[in-house]
């Protein structure tokens, strides 16, 4: 596995980065020591997925939701600003 300075990876992060990805793994080093792996990061297809409308069918609104709605807004209005007097 290659090896590279922090020096050159910093110069050359791009073309790094792009060889990782390829799946050509590399070290960074610090005073020929080193301190991470580059690797590249799996694709995993299912969790890539948009799943839209995977829970159709699983939950069902109440016919007076724009009812509670509106309840709901003047309630947290009320808790905002006060009670309106009337």
């Amino acid at each position: 596995m290659k090896t590279v300075n922090i020096h050159e990876a910093k110069t050359h992060l791009s073309r790094l980065v792009d060889e990782a990805e390829r799946g050509e793994a590399f070290i960074i080093a610090k005073s020929g020591k080193p301190k991470v792996k580059v690797v590249p990061i799996e694709k995993n297809e299912d969790v890539l997925k948009r799943r839209v409308g995977f829970m159709k069918g699983m939950y069902e609104l109440p016919d007076n939701f724009d009812e509670i709605d509106r309840k709901l807004d003047k309630e947290i209005e009320e808790l905002f600003y006060g009670k309106d007097e009337e």
